[in-house]
């Protein structure tokens, strides 16, 4: 199905806000999700709408059809999509998520709007720590350019298309600590099946340098219960950031995945972190 399919526009004073909603329960979960994704690419959110949670996923400025100009930074975008909350008659939210790169957003979000936001959850999560490492950067802006972002994701879909094996490990290397060989191996048939799809799909537009821009460290002002979930086989986000934001958050728990990659979603301890989360959200 195609985004224009699943997905809808809001027209709001900040601009266009390309989002999903799935309606079901009194209370929402919004979801930021991370680098390279946008709202039809769903990614770990079974979990809430198995609790019964409706469900709200933007596509973060520079992803999908949200302009860049709707928000480049977290602030912006946080007081955007309080607005499209309201404008989508959404009183309640029972957590914020922020997932990879979205974390800053999520952050921002629970700081910016306690009246509306009453939890926080952290998914692998950027922190307002310096990212990424200067070599990295200077890759990324070569790599996802605007002259050659699209040529990058070519070639990584027509791998994903014709060799899926070579391919995922290709994509793994960079998000684990571990050898991707093994990484690969370790996922069950069906994982690997939704891992390759998810990269057949993903596109950078110009969100993802936009994530690589410093931005205004609020963490420090969030006053609701947060939930840190990360692995220490990360080998996209560092294990740091998680470390960070417990630093600086005044009332969070850490749940430490044993995942073997940035997708703690695809690791044998994913249910037990899953059970964490439906206990988080019930206020247990």
């Amino acid at each position: 199905m195609g985004s224009q399919e699943r997905t809808a526009v809001a027209a709001l004073s900040a601009g266009p806000v390309e989002y999903r909603l799935e309606r079901q329960g009194e209370d929402t979960v919004i979801v930021f999700h991370g680098g390279h994704m946008r709202a039809d690419l769903p990614l770990g959110e079974e979990v809430f709408l198995d609790l019964g949670y409706s469900l709200l996923v933007p596509s973060r400025p520079g992803y999908g059809r949200t302009p860049l100009r709707t928000g480049t930074t977290p602030v912006a975008f946080a007081d955007a999509v309080a607005d499209l909350c309201d404008h989508l008659g959404i009183g309640r939210v029972a957590a914020v998520v922020g997932v990879s790169a979205g974390g800053p957003t999520a952050v921002t979000m629970a700081a910016r709007h306690p009246g509306l936001v009453r939890r926080l959850i952290l998914e692998s999560a950027l922190s307002f720590l310096p990212y990424p490492d200067r070599r990295t950067r200077l890759a990324a802006n070569i790599v996802f350019s605007p002259a050659t972002e699209k040529v990058t994701w070519g070639a990584v879909h027509a791998l994903m298309r014709l060799a899926p094996a070579l391919g995922l490990r290709m994509m793994l290397a960079d998000l684990a600590t571990q050898p991707a060989r093994r990484v690969a191996a370790a996922l069950t048939p069906a994982d690997r099946e939704r891992l390759v799809t998810l990269f057949s799909r993903m596109r950078s537009g110009s969100g993802f340098l936009n994530d690589l821009r410093p931005c205004l460290d609020v963490t420090g002002e969030v006053t609701q219960p947060a939930l840190v979930i990360a692995s220490r086989n990360d080998g996209a986000m560092p294990y740091a950031h998680a470390e960070s934001l417990m630093a600086r958050l005044s009332r969070a728990e850490l749940v430490e995945s044993r995942a073997a990659s940035h997708f703690i979603w695809f690791a044998e301890d994913y249910p037990a972190v899953a059970g964490r989360i439906g206990d988080f959200l019930a206020g247990a």
